[in-house]
């Protein structure tokens, strides 16, 4: 970076952008902006690109403020936006939003509150500018947590340059364009193939309603157990099967439509049958409900996993790296890391990488709290925010040259254990 022109630093962070939007990270950005599109009466594709170009705005803008925040402060922003009460109330809001995408705030609220949310809800659904870029605010600091750290650390790299403040900014709105770029593209070319009229238009605002109510779920899995998440997944997705396919029937359409919408409840009873009986059986995965389930009597098998001894203060993991006789992989992990439960759920349960552990000395730090001593830990090893993954020999000496921050596969991880212990 301090060997580059201004303008080509800002056109690598573009390109950075690009390769983050493939990330789970913009994803649940997708039927929030869409949601906001389809609420249109009739949009034309221009109207449609305005109010998408509205909504990423505000959130590259917020990412920057966040992001230049972050790195001046020191502070890992992310954590202060995951708290409880924020998610569950972010969780209300997404449920009330696709009841007004159901149509039914006037058989569920009284009819005073009915009119004040049904005024902000219009507004948003009508295409109000300011409704749009408020969703694009909250969407950034809520949805996309995961996105913080790369920002927040681009920041810091960047102050210590000089004119560090002007690059950084520039940077990091060109990075968050980049991460909109799809955004633009689908918002748009929602407004394109959006339904003129009839009841088509109905059922694609259900189709966005259920996608919000999706939304909360997704929100809640950062605060509850997996097997109650999965519970509620079970419950979305099967009545979803029965209200679209009626909601569809209901709403004129007709002939081989009517086959489909019959499909997709009979796929959708099944697959929430799956889910119901997997959060019965102990099951936490929405996606293979039934993993494990019709093994050992019809309980789930528990996989195996790397264990890790819990460390929570620098003096306690130097206590820990000098006793150990083994090289050591220190893990920090958060509950409101998205990446960490991937981790979690995926690599960390590879029957080889578990084997090749035995070998090494397993710590994590949980900075879930992110309090004083979880900051200052961080802090002492620069990491802006988890997951990060630090190495040191036998004795306590560092192996920085195989840390790494951010998710790793199984694969990849088991080759850095392979190199570490020959």
């Amino acid at each position: 970076i301090s060997q580059n022109p201004m303008w080509l630093t800002v056109l690598q962070f573009f390109g950075f952008g690009l390769l983050l939007s493939l990330t789970p990270c913009v994803f649940p950005m997708i039927p929030i902006l869409s949601s906001l599109i389809v609420g249109q009466k009739n949009p034309s594709t221009a109207r449609a690109f305005v109010l998408s170009l509205t909504y990423v705005l505000a959130m590259a803008l917020t990412y920057t403020i966040v992001g230049i925040v972050a790195g001046v402060m020191g502070a890992n922003l992310q954590a202060i936006f995951q708290k409880p009460w924020i998610i569950i109330s972010f969780s209300v809001v997404f449920v009330l939003l696709a009841l007004s995408m159901f149509g039914y705030y006037e058989l569920q609220l009284p009819a005073k509150w009915q009119n004040k949310l049904s005024n902000i809800s219009n507004k948003q659904k009508g295409g109000s500018l300011l409704g749009v870029a408020i969703m694009g605010f909250l969407s950034a600091l809520i949805v996309g947590p995961c996105v913080a750290p790369p920002l927040a650390a681009a920041v810091i790299y960047i102050s210590t340059e000089q004119s560090g403040a002007v690059l950084g900014g520039l940077a990091l709105f060109a990075m968050s364009m980049g991460m909109g770029v799809p955004l633009i593209a689908i918002g748009t070319s929602a407004g394109k193939w959006m339904p003129s009229s009839g009841g088509w238009m109905n059922v694609v605002k259900a189709f966005f309603g259920i996608a919000l109510l999706g939304m909360a779920v997704w929100f809640m899995s950062r605060i509850l157990d997996a097997n109650v998440v999965l519970f509620m997944w079970a419950v979305l997705v099967i009545c979803s099967a029965l209200m679209w396919s009626s909601y569809a029937k209901g709403s004129g359409l007709s002939g081989m439509w009517n086959g489909f919408f019959d499909a997709v409840k009979v796929i959708g009873l099944l697959y929430g049958a799956a889910q119901l009986i997997g959060a019965m059986a102990g099951g936490t995965d929405p996606i293979k409900p039934l993993k494990g389930v019709f093994a050992g009597g019809g309980a789930v098998v528990q996989a195996q996993k790397l264990q890790f001894k819990k460390i929570k203060s620098l003096v306690e993991l130097q206590a820990a790296l000098k006793a150990s006789d083994k090289p050591v992989y220190f893990d920090f992990y958060a509950d409101w890391c998205t990446e960490c439960k991937r981790m979690e759920a995926t690599t960390f349960q590879d029957p080889d990488l578990v084997a090749l552990s035995s070998n090494l000395t397993l710590l994590k730090a949980d900075v879930t709290a992110n309090d004083e001593i979880d900051a200052a830990l961080m802090a002492h090893f620069q990491i802006v925010g988890p997951p990060a993954s630090l190495f040191f020999a036998a004795g306590g000496a560092p192996l920085v040259q195989y840390n790494f921050f951010g998710y790793k596969s199984a694969s990849e991880l088991k080759q850095t254990f392979e190199k570490i212990l020959n």
